[in-house]
């Protein structure tokens, strides 16, 4: 039996019909009335609070401004960044040196770090603070040297007028506590493979932190610290338990209790505090992004740039 044959559609002489081309797609967006309506009614509930707060003689405006710029205030936005920024280095240095013992293979070492984040991260900020307001009271004067023999060190801890170290070092502890377990997330975030390439190179275990783990980290602990940092310039505010009221809060707490304006006050020392915060966000982001260099596989406009201008050079030889 002879199969039969299938048409040759490759023979000459036999052409498609040609087909007339699908009209384009008219794609119709989807409605979503129900996010108008919200978009509505929140714009207009914002506007309705704006005018009664403007409207409302309780706020006391003409004060606001009078005292926004006052140069107590300025001089109190600096006292506040400087508080923020020495208790912040104490807090990241601490913080790191905490996270490497926590890592240590000593057990003595991890004892001691797993000791201070339980102190310092289960009891409140401001039960700390108001304990190194009475560290005059605690201890009176400080002594070094051999008992019963002479003395190589003493401070009259009640003469000191140190209000503002007592604050730096009462946040600083604190914020160490909290540093040291970002840093650790960072560390353990690094492959293994990378300390174990290490100690094959003969690095150390603190040559292998410092030179492999601890850069490679940075990545994962930067926007977090940046999170701590914006947090310790609010944190700066409940310093007043020292007592220490030269920074915001308590400069515009001291300047209320003259006026009798509390309200205005705090709207100053609250929209100081926003400023503040605003700037340091803006740092923070660009700080990200430059760390997170390589984490993507999207390259930038300026990475674009130079691989095209490396192929026209290597187009030209």
């Amino acid at each position: 039996m002879t199969e039969p044959k299938s048409p040759d559609h490759s023979s000459a002489g036999t052409t498609a019909p040609d087909r007339p081309s699908p009209d384009p797609i008219k794609a119709v967006p989807l409605r979503h009335p129900g996010q108008w309506i919200a978009a509505v009614v929140i714009l207009v509930l914002a506007g309705l609070f704006v005018y009664g707060a403007a409207t409302n003689e309780a706020y006391r405006w003409n004060t606001y401004f009078d005292y926004l710029f006052d140069t107590r205030i300025i001089e109190a936005a600096g006292w506040t960044l400087a508080l923020t920024a020495c208790a912040m280095v104490l807090g990241v240095v601490l913080g790191v040196l905490l996270a490497v013992m926590r890592l240590s293979p000593n057990p003595v070492l991890r004892s001691v770090a797993w000791v201070y984040l339980w102190i310092f991260r289960g009891t409140p900020v401001y039960v700390q603070l108001v304990l190194w307001g009475l560290f005059g009271s605690i201890y009176k004067q400080i002594d070094l040297g051999i008992p019963f023999g002479p003395q190589f060190f003493h401070i009259d801890v009640q003469s000191m007028n140190a209000a503002f170290l007592f604050a730096i070092i009462g946040l600083g502890l604190n914020e160490a506590a909290y540093m040291a377990e970002i840093v650790r997330a960072g560390i353990t975030s690094v492959n293994e493979g990378q300390t174990e390439a290490s100690v094959a190179l003969g690095m150390t275990w603190a040559q292998t932190m410092r030179r492999v783990v601890l850069p490679q980290a940075m990545r994962v602990i930067i926007p977090p610290t940046g999170n701590e940092l914006i947090s310790m310039l609010k944190t700066t505010s409940l310093v007043t338990a020292i007592p220490f009221s030269l920074e915001l809060y308590g400069r515009s707490r001291d300047i209320a209790s003259l006026n009798f304006q509390p309200i205005p006050m705090l709207l100053v020392a609250s929209t100081w505090y926003l400023a503040i915060t605003s700037v340091l966000m803006v740092g923070q982001h660009y700080l990200e992004k430059y760390y997170s260099k390589g984490a993507s596989r999207m390259l930038s406009d300026r990475q674009l740039e130079d691989l095209a201008q490396a192929e026209t050079l290597e187009g030209g030889r």
